[in-house]
């Protein structure tokens, strides 16, 4: 078998090697290390690669916490001390900016990070019966595969959620839908966890008391989803806390729906409004843009610092839920929120709502090439903060922004919302200099 040097990783977290001008992707192998590897896939430019033994380590490596990486897809970066991880964040970051859109910033920022382990606050685990494999499984989903991971545990799962794996696997077995039951969604709030069921089929009276059942048992809120997203419901109990994350610096209480997008790390979600809003710098009587608002996680923030703020988001749910939240929080005088489609807006539709001062752009992986080729040449926000999940797209609306549209590249540096994951998040800073 061919033995490489790794010289880094790619967005996957997968080592790069390079023979006889081909790019070796060689899995779980760490920039610096000797390894020996084992193609699966051969094509004109590169190939991929299981590895096959380690010849001599890297100093980043270290032995995964969990018993399952490696088959379960969930975590790509167990074997990463975690610093080691952040800093190949940022260097994805930065090389992305640089490869893709030619640009780069003029200061990098601190990277944002937060716990490695017990973090995730929302998931989505399959379920599916395996009868090869002892019954119900329920979990992530298999690397590169459709197969669902025999998992017993889970270390990015708050403990109290991965304790829960075992028994869940139980009570689906024991319901008379367990074979159209395909997925449960969890997320966690500041006061209760819930957990939504898919399920396909109407449950019947046993179901229902053992569900109740389990749920007192476990200080659980369980909801039933018949349909699409929109469909889930609370089943029991019905009275109690409600599912809401916390923004104390801020003083706001954010309450969402278990099937709303919300961040999966809150405490890392903390610090990246915290540095949002610092280096937004919103001031009493400015007009602020919130772009892809979602429900209001930085628009609120925003408010909180006294400027007036305009939310925008395609999904009519999140608005709505943003407006409850400023309700809630006492600032519907400050805020607006708004629903239209930003991956098609135009110079017409954006000048249509009016001037801003500055604007924070908080996008999905597609990014945001419409909105920033529409932003106007006159009366432009002065400043952006643009929060991105994706170093590609954000590269290549960096490439805008600073060579259209006329603005300054003040800053970037990487957001680790994600840890044991190749996930890069990061937050940009840009000046307007016409």
């Amino acid at each position: 078998m061919p033995i490489g040097k790794i010289e880094s990783l790619d967005h996957e977290a997968r080592g790069i090697a390079r023979l006889d001008g081909k790019t070796i992707f060689v899995d779980s192998a760490l920039p610096g290390e000797t390894v020996e590897y084992a193609s699966f896939r051969k094509k004109p430019n590169y190939e991929l690669a299981h590895l096959v033994e380690v010849i001599k380590p890297s100093s980043a490596r270290v032995v995964p916490v969990c018993p399952h990486f490696g088959i379960c897809g969930g975590c790509a970066m167990q074997h990463m001390e975690p610093a080691a991880q952040v800093a190949t964040k940022q260097r994805v970051l930065e090389d992305s900016l640089w490869h893709i859109g030619r640009v780069r910033p003029e200061t990098i920022l601190p990277p944002i990070q937060g716990a490695p382990w017990g973090y995730r606050h929302r998931a989505r685990l399959a379920v599916r019966r395996v009868e090869s494999k002892g019954g119900m499984l329920v979990g992530f989903h298999e690397w590169r595969s459709s197969y669902i991971a025999d998992i017993r545990s889970c270390a990015v799962l708050p403990p109290h959620l991965s304790d829960l794996l075992m028994p869940m696997r139980e009570l689906f077995g024991s319901l008379s839908v367990a074979e159209r039951l395909p997925q449960v969604e969890v997320a966690v709030g500041e006061y209760c966890t819930a957990l939504v069921l898919r399920i396909l089929l109407p449950l019947t009276a046993k179901d229902q008391n053992l569900l109740r059942a389990f749920a007192d048992r476990h200080a659980v809120v369980i909801y039933l989803q018949p349909k699409g997203p929109d469909s889930a419901y609370r089943f029991h109990p019905l009275p109690g806390p409600r599912l809401s994350y916390l923004l104390p610096e801020f003083d706001l209480e954010m309450e969402f729906r278990p099937t709303e997008f919300t961040q999966v790390n809150h405490a890392v979600n903390r610090v990246l409004v915290r540095r949002a809003i610092r280096l937004l710098d919103p001031q009493p009587g400015e007009r602020i843009a919130d772009m892809f608002c979602g429900l209001g996680n930085f628009t609120l923030p925003i408010a909180r610092s006294g400027a007036t703020v305009v939310g925008v988001e395609g999904s009519k749910a999140l608005v709505e839920r943003g407006r409850e939240c400023a309700v809630a929080n006492g600032l519907a005088d400050r805020v607006e929120f708004g629903v239209a489609n930003l991956f098609e807006c135009d110079e017409a539709s954006i000048a249509a709502l009016g001037q801003f001062d500055k604007m924070l752009i908080d996008p999905p992986r597609e990014g945001a090439v419409e909105l920033v080729k529409s932003l106007p040449d006159s009366g432009a926000p002065k400043r952006i903060v643009y929060v991105s999940c994706n170093p590609a797209t954000l590269a290549r609306d960096a490439a805008i922004l600073v060579n259209v549209k006329g603005y300054r590249f003040v800053s970037a540096g990487a957001v680790n919302m994600f840890p044991q994951t190749s996930h890069v998040e990061s937050i940009a800073v840009f000046e307007y200099q016409k």
